[in-house]
């Protein structure tokens, strides 16, 4: 069984979903499988969110699907509860991370500063998310600040899409990037799923290209 980091690296792209509606929960699942994704993000800002992690947990046991933009360790709970398989948080946020480290949960917390990041190394931790990847500097600012932490590895979402994922992926210091231009909210509202199928596919295929050639 491979560690959920090392799912990670291998998907080089992980897609952060925002579902409002729970019908939609089974078709993007499918349409993000099929399309070589098989792993979600699921952001905890809509009130389907945990019924839809339940969803696509059931129907797709196999499928790498967490919970983002968790604020409260009530969300934490109710994310894990519905089948969440890690827990991402915007920010560095104390209390989380150490409720999720003491229940044996994959915590992914946001770090833009050396204090931060400093904050998770000193938790054990080996991966942080870097949101928001653009706004906060890029790839530039990941290169500059991963420096001192050696064996830190960073997961940049925000602002990432076909034209800069190559700047991130390239970097060594990358485990892999998270994006929602292939599950954009109106795609999914307008059941767009065989057009998320192809962007998906394209999205996995660039990944690849610029990991492994």
């Amino acid at each position: 069984m491979k560690t959920i980091e090392e799912q990670f690296q291998k998907l080089g792209v992980v897609p952060v979903v925002v579902l409002e509606d729970k019908k939609d929960a089974i078709p993007l699942a499918k349409a993000l499988s099929e399309g070589g994704l098989p792993c979600a993000e699921v952001t905890f800002r809509t009130d389907a969110a945990a019924e839809s992690i339940r969803l696509i947990s059931e129907t797709y046991p196999d499928m790498l699907v967490g919970a983002g933009t968790v604020l409260t360790t009530e969300q934490v709970d109710l994310a894990v509860k519905s089948g969440a398989k890690f827990i991402v948080s915007p920010g560095f946020d104390p209390e989380i991370v150490d409720y999720c480290l003491k229940k044996n949960i994959p915590v992914f917390p946001g770090c833009i500063s050396p204090s931060e990041v400093a904050q998770a190394v000193k938790r054990g931790l080996k991966v942080v998310k870097f949101f928001p990847a653009e706004q906060a500097g890029g790839i530039a600012m990941i290169k500059a600040m991963a420096a001192p932490y050696q064996n830190l590895k960073f997961m940049p979402t925000g602002g990432i899409n076909t034209g800069n994922l190559k700047n991130y992926l390239s970097c060594d210091k990358i485990l892999c990037c998270g994006g929602s231009w292939m599950v954009k909210g109106d795609m999914i509202r307008n059941g767009e799923f065989d057009q998320i199928q192809v962007m998906v596919k394209e999205a996995k295929e660039l990944a690849d290209e610029i990991r492994f050639n």
